[in-house]
């Protein structure tokens, strides 16, 4: 039997709906969605087993021109993701047009045969918010910069054109056998998306400088008969933001717990028991040592 194996890496702007292209080709929520950039910080596999393929889908940070250390991680999970690629998934969305330096930094880093298929995402908003003639505008725009690459307008949030991408990854993919054990949905740990949960809410619920000065470690995730025992820290830079976060008698902090384990619940299918602390790291997006204890 042959059996087809690669890695389509989706990479792209922050905020054009990367993550929520993994989620809706792997068909479960592992990235994190929120309407605020920078939202995805780590590169994050999903991975599609079928009897004869297996797709391993890569989120990765949204490119931007890095400024402090963490930044710069996360750019380097993108460098990395043009380095081991076998498709590339160069997603935009209508009316978007980015800075070109950016995107020739992608085929300097890239290997020189990876096919890039651009995914002209968010075509359900097209008569609402862009107007027709916005998509055969950005379809050119992008066709001048990668004349050899197939371009397809999408709908990450309503599967829209999902069938035709998928056949396309599949017709490019070589003869490999699977690089994961079959019954691997992700290479992340249990802790990693409790992490992500509880970050997740943080920027739907918190403003301005809080969702980015935050991080969470869980120090304890333990799989019990008929419940999950977890201990999270979440860690901010400055005691003034300790403050907020925790709110006026501790009611910020609660609603926050209370939609955390919610969330974590349903993501786990079992019932949850959370343990919150707050604590202040200064600076840590700024210092190489603290990111790497947060798992960067």
């Amino acid at each position: 039997m042959i059996h087809k194996s690669g890695f389509v890496n989706i990479i792209g702007a922050p905020n054009v709906g990367k993550s929520t292209l993994m989620n809706s080709l792997v068909g479960e929520k592992l990235s994190i969605i929120t309407n605020k950039p920078q939202t995805t910080r780590h590169r994050i596999l999903g991975i599609i087993n079928e009897f004869n393929f297996q797709i391993i889908f890569s989120d990765t940070p949204g490119m931007i021109d890095p400024i402090y250390p963490m930044q710069k991680i996360m750019m380097q999970y993108v460098e990395k993701s043009l380095e081991d690629a076998d498709i590339i998934l160069l997603t935009t969305e209508i009316g978007k047009f980015e800075d070109v330096s950016i995107f020739n930094y992608i085929f300097k880093k890239k290997n020189k045969n990876v096919p890039i298929i651009i995914l002209i995402n968010k075509i359900d908003k097209i008569e609402k918010k862009y107007g027709k003639c916005s998509l055969s505008h950005t379809v050119n725009y992008w066709h001048r910069l990668f004349p050899d690459s197939e371009i397809l307008p999408i709908s990450a949030l309503k599967r829209m054109n999902q069938d035709l991408l998928m056949n396309k990854i599949k017709s490019l993919l070589s003869n490999h056998p699977p690089y994961y054990p079959k019954d691997y949905l992700t290479n992340r740990a249990e802790y990693f998306f409790v992490n992500e949960i509880i970050r997740e809410k943080i920027f739907f619920f918190y403003q301005k400088e809080i969702p980015y000065s935050v991080e969470i470690h869980t120090k304890l995730f333990q799989d019990k008969n008929t419940f999950i025992d977890i201990l999270s820290y979440i860690y901010v830079e400055r005691d003034s933001q300790k403050g907020i976060l925790i709110g006026k008698k501790g009611n910020a902090i609660k609603k926050l717990k209370f939609f955390s384990i919610k969330s974590i619940e349903f993501f786990f299918k079992k019932k949850i028991k959370l343990k919150f602390f707050v604590k202040v790291c200064n600076s840590w997006r700024y210092d190489y040592k603290k990111l790497k204890y947060f798992g960067y």
